[in-house]
């Protein structure tokens, strides 16, 4: 094991991560591979292929073995061939034990000048190897509180996005709302309009029935009308006799067979039913009729506008709907 290796597991990283950082930046500075370890937290650990890192700085030079050449013993200027065991930058007198240590460093502080020195890197003392795993901790806590930071902050957006998307639902609903509402009140007022109309006409009618039988028996009508006049006047004495029923309790029967029961009032119009059963039936929409099984007798625009006890329903009744 190396002594780049050893450092990094005594700073507290797994002995795969710090093999994986050696082989992959082929250094032999544990602050290399330490800055690659923390700049590479996230990626897979990938077993290291066996692969050789140390640079030979300088190589020895070659000695020629011919018989010709001959060395000069014991003269006092000879000097002593040295090997170089590291790399020194110039600019800031830090040394290195592989070309790689040197590139990282060159790009990380833009350092150009280089040489070759017979000093050999020292390994790092307990108390570097206490001020690096100072440092590593800090990096690491520093991180650690970057990324909450980003989850919490993403977490908030999350939480923004959820409560604006909640508004938006309750808004279109509450839009949905007001909008089915509104068409419910213009049907209503159509209804009523139609309903005058027809009385309208039917007024109008009866005035030019009038006038035609002025006309046809000179100002005196027929003993059959004043007959039939006599006895719808009795009927209708009959049937506005003044009730004591306060409620009217309607079974209404719908077109797919399901019925619908309530308790209305007895001086309510038939037009309250008539709402009520188009927001609360579960047939098909549209046009229906309402009318009494027996006697069958089946409910026009005249009897919209009248009191539920007058039309005979109290205290209660079955009404079934047809479609018109």
């Amino acid at each position: 094991m190396s002594q780049v290796i050893a450092t990094l597991i005594e700073m507290g990283f797994s002995k795969t991560r710090a093999e994986q950082a050696v082989a992959t930046t082929g250094t032999e500075d544990v602050q290399i591979a330490m800055d690659w370890i923390l700049s590479n937290e996230e990626e897979t650990i990938i077993q290291p292929s066996a692969q050789t890192s140390d640079l030979n700085l300088v190589d020895e030079p070659e000695r020629d073995t011919t018989d010709n050449q001959s060395i000069t013993e014991g003269t006092d200027d000879s000097t002593t061939s040295q090997v170089a065991k590291s790399i020194k930058c110039d600019d800031c007198g830090k040394l290195f034990s592989s070309q790689t240590d040197v590139e990282v460093h060159a790009s990380k502080t833009g350092h150009e000048h280089f040489s070759e020195s017979a000093e050999e890197k020292k390994p790092l003392t307990e108390e570097e190897k206490k001020e690096q795993l100072a440092r590593i901790e800090a990096k690491l806590k520093q991180r650690r509180l970057e990324r909450e930071a980003k989850e919490k902050l993403e977490e908030k957006e999350r939480e923004m996005n959820r409560i604006k998307s909640g508004k938006e639902i309750l808004e279109a609903k509450k839009r949905h709302e007001e909008l089915e509402t509104k068409k419910l009140l213009e049907l209503r007022k159509k209804e009523k309009e139609e309903t005058r109309l027809a009385k309208e006409k039917v007024k109008a009618q009866i005035e030019q029935d009038k006038i035609a039988r002025k006309l046809k028996f000179g100002g005196m009508p027929p003993v059959e009308k004043v007959e039939s006049t006599a006895s719808t006047t009795a009927i209708v004495q009959r049937a506005s006799q003044p009730q004591s029923y306060s409620e009217v309790k309607l079974q209404i029967r719908l077109t797919n067979g399901s019925t619908l029961v309530h308790t209305f009032g007895a001086k309510e119009p038939l037009s309250a039913v008539r709402l009520y059963v188009q927001i609360n039936r579960t047939d098909d929409p549209g046009p229906f009729s309402l009318m009494t099984p027996f006697p069958r007798h089946i409910f026009g625009p005249d009897d919209f506008d009248k009191p539920l006890e007058l039309l005979g329903l109290a205290p209660s009744a079955v009404l079934i709907v047809s479609k018109a």
